[in-house]
């Protein structure tokens, strides 16, 4: 059910925040150290190992691909709220942070281009139901 793909999103959220927390009081800064980045990245690796295994059902995974979906905006409207210019003031950490996540980011994209060699993804498989019920809009 779709509503364990939303508890799945809300654990690794939990988590997210904590560990953002952590990061922050690690690094001497009272706020949130990239939370909601560390949230998704969970979600993104417990959606994996949890597909590998064969654990994830179609509509769970339907619940964390919507949540999936939602989450440039979510971004987009946290950072809205937060003050860019007291951060700069406030040290160097910012800075560093942003420098870090783009390296990060960067390594990240080369390493994967690296590691994958050009195959085209396989095909998904055609769902049925859904080519039944866009038959019967028509």
């Amino acid at each position: 059910m779709i509503i364990y793909g939303v508890a799945l999103l809300a654990i690794c959220t939990l988590a997210g925040v904590f560990v953002g927390d952590m990061l922050g009081v690690l690094l001497g800064v009272k706020s949130n150290v990239g939370g909601v980045g560390i949230a998704m990245i969970l979600l993104i690796l417990v959606k994996l190992w949890t597909h590998k295994r064969g654990g994830m059902t179609k509509e769970c995974e339907l619940g964390v691909g919507f949540w999936g979906a939602m989450y440039i905006p979510v971004v987009v409207a946290m950072a809205a709220q937060q003050n860019v210019v007291a951060a700069l003031h406030g040290g160097p950490v910012a800075v560093l942070a942003a420098i870090g996540s783009v390296v990060t980011c960067g390594c990240t994209i080369a390493f994967i281009s690296r590691i994958h060699k050009g195959e085209p993804l396989p095909d998904e498989p055609e769902d049925i139901t859904s080519d039944a019920a866009s038959i019967g809009r028509h």
